[in-house]
């Protein structure tokens, strides 16, 4: 089947760094239209224009801070009424690393709201769109911490179950109208993220940062980290028509890290 998303436009959030920023590259290459999204204006203009105009498409960038409850609900609220959103992609950076009994209830508060609530206010603006299309596609870049807990990560580990299951509850609600929602499950990716968990998990253990990568990589079948474009290929299939009959599932792209739950 031809993977193909032309006439298809995308948001992507989180899209000007790592595993967003690849997802929004790949849409476009496959000929699909774009929103990035995300805080800095100058970043998202520059992200603009490395994508892929080859078939006459027309990206938008979207300046805007998902933390900010109230000012991403009156931006997506706007965006809407000028464009129709056929693929929404849920992604943004995860909360600090450290164990969940040490966490801080600001903290918690604070993955809340970037993660589930910006996600919710989303949803509810594109959901209404893509219902009267009977069609749209909902997917959420978490990790694979939903299917098993990862260690100096409380928060994430919290936050992430917590997206899962509203996630599956959507898949359910939203699938009459042709609407499905998934959960791509990242492990290890080379991005700024992996780079200061090492350098955490460095410091907590007291070796290089050199050991602290390579007990991770040991830790992983394909011993390598992903790459951003190889978890966006991911995305990319849920996004198309390959993933038409695929709904409420977490997939995890981690090179056989995770077990199977």
């Amino acid at each position: 089947m031809e993977q193909t998303l032309i006439g298809q436009h995308a948001l992507v959030c989180g899209s000007t760094q790592g595993i967003g920023k690849a997802v929004a590259i790949a849409f476009a290459r496959h000929g699909g239209t774009v929103t990035l999204l995300a805080r800095d204006p100058d970043v998202l203009s520059r992200t603009l224009g490395e994508l892929d105009r080859g078939q006459g498409q027309e990206h938008l960038m979207l300046p805007v801070d998902m933390s900010a409850t109230q000012t991403l609900a009156e931006a997506i609220a706007q965006h809407v009424h000028q464009q129709k959103v056929d693929i929404l992609v849920n992604n943004t950076g995860g909360p600090p690393p450290g164990p969940a009994h040490e966490a801080d209830i600001t903290a918690f508060e604070a993955a809340f709201r970037l993660h589930l609530l910006s996600y919710q206010t989303l949803v509810r603006a594109i959901v209404p769109g893509m219902k009267a299309r009977q069609h749209g596609r909902i997917i959420n870049v978490i990790s694979t911490s939903v299917k098993q807990p990862l260690p100096n990560l409380g928060v994430s580990n919290t936050i992430r179950g917590a997206v899962a299951n509203w996630s599956k509850t959507l898949a359910t609600e939203l699938g009459p109208f042709n609407i499905t929602v998934n959960n791509v499950l990242p492990g290890a990716t080379s991005t700024e993220r992996l780079a200061a968990i090492i350098r955490n998990k460095a410091v907590k253990s007291g070796i290089s940062e050199t050991e602290a990568k390579q007990e991770m990589i040991n830790e992983i079948p394909l011993r390598r980290f992903a790459k951003p474009e190889e978890i966006a290929a991911a995305v990319t299939f849920l996004a198309g028509p390959g993933g038409a009959y695929i709904n409420g599932i977490n997939l995890p792209v981690d090179g056989g890290r995770t077990a199977c739950l």
